[in-house]
């Protein structure tokens, strides 16, 4: 798992999310598929390394104003198709993690409470289905490689990353492996402490570097939240793929033969 890592100077969390088995002969195409956190603080050999990869789709999960506060570096020259959301009317609103980290002590329990809310939260949130749509139809439709990330890469990255794997038939074990992989990916264990003390020194409150592994982190339940929240709204995954993002049964069908290698 840990040759999917990309190791880049300023971008935290660069993978390749293809190359799992299907079955029956089949697996995902590698080289196809990558994401990571944001792209601010590339650094030139950073931006090198993401032209030797020929991405030629980029889809921003992120919010107007986490881009225009942390604005991506990108090559020369780029010709990579952008994706992103329009400015919404909450986005000049404190993102929701900097207020719970302003208003809760960080806690093992409090991080795992915020963060289940997160995941049942943006399956269903009016930008992410609308850019979880344009991002498939993507894949159905354009070519070359895809990157996705937001500011992290973990949540809503890492949801569009499992629902990919699961539209495609990657086994459940593979995706969550693929999921959990952003704490190997970022070194977490070994951050932890650190974290917890800048944490407590910019917000004034207690911070543990338990809490901080589960906040900052991600865990195999935090996913089972957000596909349980979807079974719950639309009753099925493939309801959700077909009426909440609009990608009927032919489109599922190209997405697959595309990325079937």
């Amino acid at each position: 798992m840990t040759q999917r890592i990309h190791d880049f100077e300023g971008v935290e969390n660069v993978r390749d999310y293809g190359g799992y088995d299907l079955g029956g002969g089949r697996r995902l195409a590698h080289g196809r598929l990558f994401r990571s956190g944001h792209w601010a603080n590339a650094t030139d050999p950073d931006l090198d390394r993401f032209s030797g990869l020929g991405v030629a789709t980029v889809v921003d999960l992120r919010r107007a104003i986490e881009r225009e506060r942390q604005p991506s570096r990108r090559p020369q020259g780029c010709g990579a198709t952008i994706l992103t959301t329009p400015a919404q009317p909450d986005d000049l609103t404190e993102a929701p993690h900097i207020a719970f980290l302003k208003s809760r002590d960080l806690t093992p329990d409090a991080s795992r409470e915020f963060m289940t809310s997160a995941y049942q939260r943006i399956p269903y949130e009016g930008p992410h289905l609308d850019l979880f749509s344009r991002y498939f139809r993507a894949l159905a439709e354009r070519e070359g490689p895809v990157l996705i990330h937001c500011a992290a890469g973990k949540d809503r990255t890492g949801i569009l990353a499992a629902l990919t794997h699961r539209m495609v038939g990657v086994h459940r074990d593979d995706m969550m492996s693929d999921f959990v992989l952003t704490n190997t990916a970022v070194r977490l264990d070994e951050r932890a402490a650190d974290m917890a003390m800048r944490i407590a020194r910019w917000s004034g409150k207690d911070a543990s570097p338990e809490a901080v592994v589960a906040f900052v982190g991600v865990e195999p339940g935090y996913l089972d939240v957000a596909f349980a929240e979807i079974d719950r709204q639309s009753g099925s995954l493939d309801a959700y793929f077909e009426t909440a993002l609009g990608l009927d049964a032919a489109t599922r069908a190209r997405i697959i033969e595309r990325l079937t290698a």
